[in-house]
């Protein structure tokens, strides 16, 4: 791989930073992947968004038919894995888990540039994450489809009355990646382990390009230390590398039922609170940063669904071996809206509900 020279990095760094409090008004998140020893694998992901998103956790079971609200030329397809799910405003999928250990996470990327259909068939933005939970069980799977381009996202207007404009990340139980970005009206896909840490802007490879000024640095001597998009990537990198993929014998002793699978989702979750924007944390200017909402930790090798919200004091977390996602069963929902709190295994208190109506674009 050719190495870039320092001067490259500083023009590349101060462009960044120019695009960053330039670019509209945007939102920010980090997403995570540990790889750990004994196939443990965790994917923690944070929800940065100036609003309430009226987030709900969903229980989709396999064999759902589908289509991909865009009009009359959108993929058709039945669901063939079941998922847990966190919706945004009730009217897509933002974040979530397969029955297989596949996880999803939507992040916001201010230079998102979607294709023309031009008569392709057209996904809505709203089913992109949910088009992968339903139909791959690996990231292999997913990108030896999806590079071939089968259709085009097309995007709309949130309920907040901003575009939706996002990247894709995935990543699978035995730990591969890949990141997915519309750049210039193009797909443009990354695809290998070592992409364990996406934030927003810039696109990905100048993410990739500033984090290796940082990490030549490295984290012990200086990490960058603001919200912005660029210096979370460096933190969140340098943090998800540094935790033990074994376990620690002094956290283990000192916390009774304590295992190395719990404890990788402990510090997971720490790094994610580490890269998180306090809540109601403004800095006047900055138009890409705002509170950190919630945060999800996948637990990829035991299919546990973890969510952490910043306005109630409990994690809880969901099993999904503890919910039927087998064909035919109803659809669930776990209310979250409302000052809801939950604590522990929270699989037994999802009810069953209609399911929410996916976001529709208009093709022209």
């Amino acid at each position: 791989m050719r190495t870039l020279h320092p001067s490259l990095f500083r023009r590349i760094a101060a462009g960044c930073a120019v695009a960053l409090i330039a670019a509209a008004p945007a939102q920010a998140c980090t997403r995570a992947t540990y790889l750990g020893g004994d196939n443990v694998v965790v994917t923690g992901r944070s929800m940065d968004w100036a609003e309430d998103m009226r987030t709900n956790l969903w229980a989709f079971p396999a064999g759902i038919s589908r289509d991909g609200a865009a009009g009359a030329n959108t993929p058709k397809w039945v669901s063939k894995y079941g998922s847990v799910i966190a919706s945004g405003y009730d009217v897509g999928t933002a974040d979530g888990m397969n029955e297989k250990g596949l996880v999803a996470n939507l992040l916001y990327l201010a230079e998102s540039q979607y294709p023309a259909p031009n008569g392709r068939p057209t996904l809505s933005m709203a089913l992109w994450a949910q088009y992968v939970l339903d139909n791959f069980a690996t990231v292999d799977e997913a990108v030896k489809v999806l590079e071939k381009e089968p259709f085009v996202v097309a995007t709309a207007e949130l309920p907040n009355g901003r575009a939706a404009q996002l990247h894709l990340a995935i990543s699978d139980s035995s730990g591969d990646s890949a990141i997915f970005e519309y750049l210039d009206g193009k797909l443009v896909i990354h695809h290998g382990r070592q992409y364990q840490v996406m934030t927003n802007s810039p696109s990905y490879d100048q993410q990739l390009a500033l984090n290796a000024y940082w990490a030549a640095i490295g984290g012990t001597v200086f990490l960058p230390g603001t919200f912005r998009a660029a210096d979370r990537f460096a933190r969140a990198s340098f943090l998800i590398k540094s935790l033990p993929t074994k376990a620690e014998p002094a956290i283990i002793t000192a916390v009774p039922d304590q295992t190395y699978d719990n404890q990788a989702v402990a510090s997971v979750a720490s790094v994610m609170r580490a890269v998180s924007v306090p809540l109601g944390f403004i800095e006047p200017g900055s138009p890409n940063i705002a509170s950190t909402l919630w945060r999800t930790v996948s637990d990829q090798k035991n299919k546990v669904y973890f969510f952490d919200s910043a306005t109630s004091p409990n994690t809880f977390w969901v099993p999904l071996s503890d919910l039927d996602l087998k064909p035919g069963a109803p659809v669930k929902t776990l209310t979250l809206t409302g000052g809801r709190v939950y604590s522990g295994n929270a699989a037994k208190l999802f009810a069953p509900a209609t399911p929410f109506t996916f976001m529709k674009v208009n093709v022209k």
